[in-house]
């Protein structure tokens, strides 16, 4: 009886044991289990979607026409028609310069051209006379008298005296003659200084004219005004007399059409070609998208801090004007773009030495509950990468 009641005891003892190590496994699994939960914040879906490899250029707004206006004639500032941010229109007008002193000159100019024009009529008037007196038309008449005279005296019928007036009338024509003949030529250098006067007067009335024409100001294309340089009593200098150091007084520009001029790396450029489409974004339209195309590839490159680049310019269309000279725009250029396409976020992807992509998903079954998937990708933004075995929509990802 004791030894049965023996083996009863080691029978109990080993069930409690065995019961115990069966909780104990059961709990140990379960703590195991409860370590191993994926965190949510680290899984992603596969999605379907549109997706882009493009690099950016990132640069400022400019206008494709840009024109500096300056004034013709000198002069101070009298009004001012437009402000900055103002479109105008081919012609318009935008500033006049005071016109007070340029009429004065205007007048002066034109009384002096007068007086010049007279000139050149009594000049010619001279010449006419002298020419007239150089042919002598009256000496035949004096001639033939004096001869008369002379016949006459001797048959006793005039004086002496009225002779020698004769004779001496004929002598006065005949040098009055010789002085005229002389004096063509003296005629002819007047006459061409006093033209050369006129013609001094006319091109300094003209220049005074267009000095007049120049102090209103036009706009000389279509545009905007992108700034306004000087204001109202500023003094303006001449582009006429100083080129390009005259006063600007305002800058134009059409930006029905714009462009984003940015760097582009070297490992990039390759891929960039003329035409290319472009996505353009602006922190002032955070939802659009302005569409572009490539327009301008540098052939040259700059090196900086041991990176090369390239400039590229990209053109956009602007009718509304939205797109404002100076905004900070990053122009997307479209590489390669595929529609409809599943994809999941870069940080998902796994690669091993020979670089085979591949991604863990979620798996309760396994000890670390997930495991490793095999992936066959396509291309990638930088953000997103497109996959094209191995996955299907909707499945979960985890991040890495």
């Amino acid at each position: 009886m004791a030894r049965k009641n023996g083996k009863r005891k080691r029978y109990i003892l080993i069930a409690i044991i065995v019961v115990t190590l069966i909780g104990g496994a059961a709990a140990v699994s379960a703590f195991i289990r409860g370590n191993n939960k994926i965190d949510p914040a680290k899984l992603a879906k596969v999605e379907r979607g549109d997706l882009a490899k493009s690099v950016v250029a990132t640069g400022k707004v400019e206008a494709i026409t840009k024109v500096q206006v300056k004034s013709k004639a000198s002069g101070i500032v009298k009004t001012l028609n437009v402000q900055v941010g103002d479109s105008v229109k081919s012609g318009q007008i935008l500033a006049e310069l005071d016109k007070d002193q340029l009429q004065a000159r205007v007048r002066e100019l034109t009384a002096r051209q007068e007086s010049e024009k007279a000139n050149l009529q009594a000049a010619q008037a001279s010449s006419e006379r002298n020419k007239i007196d150089a042919v002598g038309p009256d000496l035949p008449f004096l001639k033939r008298q004096a001869d008369r005279y002379e016949s006459m005296l001797k048959q006793g019928l005039i004086p002496p005296q009225t002779l020698e007036d004769a004779q001496k009338n004929y002598e006065m024509a005949r040098n009055k003659q010789l002085s005229a003949q002389s004096n063509s030529f003296v005629d002819e250098a007047k006459i061409a200084q006093a033209r050369a006067q006129v013609a001094q007067a006319a091109a300094a009335l003209q220049n005074a004219d267009e000095d007049l024409r120049n102090s209103t100001i036009r706009a000389p294309i279509d545009g905007v005004v992108l700034s306004r340089d000087v204001e109202i009593g500023d003094a303006v200098s001449s582009i006429l007399v100083l080129g390009s150091n005259a006063t600007l007084i305002m800058t134009l520009g059409d930006t029905s059409e714009v462009y984003v001029k940015g760097k582009v790396d070297e490992s990039d450029i390759g891929k960039v070609y003329l035409a290319q489409p472009a996505r353009i974004s602006v922190e002032s339209f955070k939802e659009k998208k302005f569409t572009g195309k490539v327009t301008k590839i540098s052939p040259l490159g700059v090196e900086k801090d041991n990176v090369t680049t390239f400039e590229v310019r990209v053109s956009i269309l602007n009718p509304g004007g939205e797109l404002r000279v100076g905004m900070t725009a990053n122009a997307e250029i479209i590489l390669e773009e595929h529609k409809s396409v599943l994809m999941i976020p870069e940080a998902a992807l796994l690669y091993d030495a020979q670089r085979n992509a591949s991604v863990e998903v979620p798996d309760p079954s396994q000890k670390t509950a997930k495991r490793k998937v095999p992936l066959k990708v396509g291309i990638s933004n930088g953000a997103k990468t497109e996959v094209l075995e191995g996955l299907k929509e909707g499945d979960q990802v985890v991040l890495q």
